[in-house]
This record gives structure tokens, sequence and C-alpha cells, in this order.
């Protein structure tokens, strides 16, 4: 139990060596199922950049955005800025902030299933309204109910994922959801590509499609078990054991069902959340679930996603080429995904992260170089240069996908004890989306005033993010989720700032 304290002290000792079972056909298919909650949030990444590029939306939507862009003489880095259009991106991720906060507490009170199903409706809703906009407040609506639905996903899913999978094949497992989102992100583009020869009513139907991922996330929520770890930290000790011993495949599921119990025990013990995640012991966690999304957004994918399309037509592209290199940007991050999910429980979090984060660097300056001597702010891209370019994105998006699009999830998805496991996911797509809003609403703006620089200031922020894994995040490969408070106090700055365990012999530990 609790190593002896009359007071719940959470996990006493590691106990990953006694851990039976093997990975089941019913753990993989809740993972699947509980995975498509990731395609609802790609979707609308790969969506969004392609609608905003579309005549029949610009000319119902943004007027004057269309009449700029039909200008020949228009700054090309400048043509598309407006807040407006914006706004239309970037005004999802604001509601998802406001949504994820919410979700926190009914995802520890009623389930992760409850979250899940939640924000399925949600993102139904907005997909139907989005669909039949009949003005810009009707759109905007319809934008804020997605960002509900994305908000309860993104907080549920990652957390249902790691509490599902075996510790030994967790990263992998988890990634899932990342595979998921990059799988709506290629889907979504080439559904652009087909409506926008639709023209003017084919981004109705882009918009409404959205649904169709969400019809799955809401029927996964209905039909997958919830997690032991959920159940037996509301009480239903029993019945989380029965769900245990189904998903690991074993009845012999004790040491592993005795660490849950013990970290339930404090779970339960703590009634804020989120004040008790301020404390000095779970300062670490704390850090990377700010951090890691922080960092995981600015990188600049997002910019590159959302207005893939309208970035390469700033570059000299046409619409249906601009809408072709999009689509094969997602294709290349949908790939790479699945490199990380093959890899990262064999070379680690921390290997993958920094490889990932020194392929972008190049890949972002080499940009910023062509952009800054072969392309003026009147001129268009030679044809060689120009597939250079779209070469070298793709490069950058593949290192992106095998490093910080999964791993930005997975480690902070996994790092927190119980009784602040919600409320620290919470944090992380809060930050999350706090971060896309902000880029989202001001990347047009940085593109019109800093042109090729923009490509600098992302791969500045790449440079301090990978030297901040380097010091500061330890490998989380291989730890059973409920014993990874042993990990902070093993690393050299950490230990430093976690106390030790009370009343407990620390020569120990590592029984």
């Amino acid at each position: 139990m609790a190593g002896g304290s009359l007071a719940p002290t959470g996990v006493s000792k590691e106990r990953a060596q006694q851990y039976q079972g093997k990975v089941t056909s019913y753990v993989v298919i809740s993972c699947i199922v509980a995975a498509t909650g990731g395609s609802i949030f790609g979707y609308d990444i790969g969506i969004s950049g392609g609608v905003t590029s579309m005549n029949g939306f610009l000319e119902k939507f943004f007027p004057t955005v269309y009449e700029k862009e039909k200008n020949a003489h228009e700054n090309n880095y400048c043509k598309y800025n407006n807040q407006g259009l914006a706004a239309f991106t970037s005004s999802l991720y604001l509601a998802g902030l406001v949504a994820s906060l919410v979700a926190s507490p009914i995802t520890r009170k009623y389930g992760r299933r409850g979250s899940i199903i939640c924000g399925g409706m949600s993102f139904i809703i907005g997909a139907t309204l989005n669909a039949s906009a009949a003005n810009l407040a009707m759109l905007i609506l319809g934008r804020i109910m997605l960002g509900f639905g994305i908000g309860f996903g993104n907080q549920a899913v990652p957390l249902y994922l790691s509490e599902m999978a075996p510790f030994r094949l967790r990263g992998g497992l988890n990634m899932m959801f990342q595979l998921a989102t990059t799988l709506g992100i290629f889907s979504a583009n080439m559904i652009n590509y087909g409506t926008s020869k639709l023209e003017p009513w084919g981004w109705r139907l882009s918009l409404g499609l959205a649904a169709a991922p969400a019809v799955l996330m809401t029927l996964g929520g209905i039909f997958v078990p919830e997690t032991p770890n959920s159940l037996i930290e509301r009480g239903s000790t029993e019945e989380g054991r029965k769900i245990l011993e189904k998903i690991r495949g074993t009845n012999n599921v004790e040491a592993e069902l005795q660490d849950i119990i013990d970290a339930s025990e404090l779970a339960n013990s703590i009634e804020h959340p989120f004040r008790n995640i301020l404390e000095k012991r779970n300062r670490p966690q704390l850090v990377m679930a700010i951090f890691m999304p922080t960092f995981q957004i600015l990188t600049g994918i997002n910019s590159i996603l959302f207005y893939a399309p309208v970035l390469f037509k700033s570059m000299g592209f046409g619409a249906n080429a601009s809408l072709y290199a999009s689509a094969l940007t997602g294709a290349v991050l949908c790939s790479s995904t699945v490199v990380a999910i093959v890899m990262v429980d064999r070379w680690g979090r921390r290997a993958l992260l920094i490889g990932g984060g020194i392929q972008m660097i190049i890949c972002q300056v080499i940009v910023a170089i062509i952009l800054g001597v072969k392309f003026s702010t009147d001129n268009e891209l030679s044809k060689s240069f120009s597939v250079l370019v779209v070469v070298v994105i793709c490069l950058f998006v593949a290192g992106f996908g095998w490093s910080w699009g999964p791993l930005g999830w997975t480690v902070p998805s996994e790092i927190f004890p119980l009784e602040t496991r919600s409320a620290g996911q919470s944090i992380t797509v809060a930050v999350n989306l706090f971060f896309t809003f902000v880029i989202g609403q001001s990347f047009l703006s940085l593109l019109c005033a800093f042109k090729f620089g923009i490509f600098l200031f992302f791969a500045a922020w790449i440079t301090v993010m990978t030297l901040f894994v380097y010091f500061f995040l330890p490998e989380t490969k291989g730890v059973p989720i409920e014993e990874m408070i042993f990990v902070w106090r093993k690393h050299w700055f950490w230990k430093k700032i976690v106390p030790g365990y009370p009343n407990a012999d620390e020569s120990n530990v590592t029984q």
C-alpha cells in the first residue's frame, strides 16, 4: 500500500518487473477506436487551410481578401493578411482552450469515455453549422463548437491511451492519437483537392465532412471500456480489476493493480488537483505540461499545415498546385508518424525529439535562405526553386512527424501521477491550444512583417527546445505510468526539487 503512512502517499516502490500480461486484441481495438479522436483534430487542421484558399469561400465571407488575391501587384507575403480570415482559423482553438479546462473535472469524475463522447457530439454540431453557414457569425459559431469538441477529445483521448496501453508499448500505442491526427490532415488535404473543383460550394462539403470522424469518435466512446485507472479512482475496484485482467490477458495483475490502487488512494485524497499540481513535488511534470505543447507549436508546423495552400500560392504556385503540394505534406506527415510508432519504444523519447529537432532546424534555415535570395515581394519563384522549397518543407514535416508531433502529446500524458493526471492533461491541451490560437491568429501578419525571416524565427525556437530536451527531459521509455515519480528522483536536475519518498529506503526503490 502507501508505504505504511496513515495518509495516502501514492506508489511506494517500483513493481514494474512484476507486471504480467501481453498485448491483447482487446486493448489494441480499444486504442484504435479511441485514437480516432485525433482524426477530428487533424481533419480540422488540414481542412481550414484549404478552405481559406477557395475562391467561393473567400468571395462569400472575406470579399476583401478575395479582391486582394486577384490583384497581381499585391505584395506576395501580405496578400492574405486579414484578421477576420485568421479568426476563422484560430477561433476554434480559443474555444478548445476553455473546453479543455472544463473537461478536466468531467474526465476525472465521470471517466475518460464521458469526455470522449462529449467531444464527439460537440464536433458533429460544429461541422453541421459550418457546412450550412449563411453568414460569418454562423461560421464562427460552428468553429467554436468544433473547438469544444477538440478540447474534450484532446484532453481525454491521450489519457485513455496511456492508461490502457501496456507500459512497455505505451509510446507506440499512445501515438495512435497522433497517427489518427496525421491521417485526418491527409484526408482533409485530399478532400480539399477534390472539392476545390466544385466551385462555388465545394467548401461546404469540406467543412461538413468533419462530422464523419466525429461520429466514429462518439461511437467509440460509447462502446470502448473505461480504463481500470479511472474505474478504481472512482471506487469501482472490482470492475477495474476485471477490465485490467481482460486487457492484459491474464489473471495475474496484482502488481499493476496495487500500483493503481495506491495511486487512486492519493488521487482521492486530493480535493483540488489544479491547486495540488502547483506543489513542489509536481514541479517537473508541470514544467513539461507547459513547455512541451508550447514548443510543439513553436516549431512552426501549424503555420505550415494551416496555411499550406495559402503559403504555396504566395510563392507562385497555382491554386491546384498549391492544394496538391499541401496534400503531399499531409502524406509525408502521416508516413513519418508511423516511423515514430515503430521506433519510440526502441530508441526512446529523447533520441527522437533531439534528432527531429536538428532536422527541422536545418530545413527551416534552408527555406529561409531560398526565399530570402530568390523570392522578392512581387515575383514568383522559378519552377526549380519552387520544387526545392516543397521538398525541404516535406523534410521539415517528416522531422516533426517522427518527433515533436506525436511526442508533444505522448510525454505529457504519461508523466503525471493519477491524482493530477486529468488536471495535467488539461493544462497540456490548454497551453497547446492557446499557442495554436496565437500562431493561427498572427501567422499571416508575421508572414507579412517578417517575410522569409518567419522561418528563421521558428528555427530559433526549435534550437531552444532541442536544448531543453537534452538537459531537462528524462527518458520515460519502459517506465510504468504509475511509477513515473522515480524517473524524476533520479534525474540530475529534478532530483534537487522532487522530495524523496517518506518512510522509504531509497536504496530499495529499484527492486
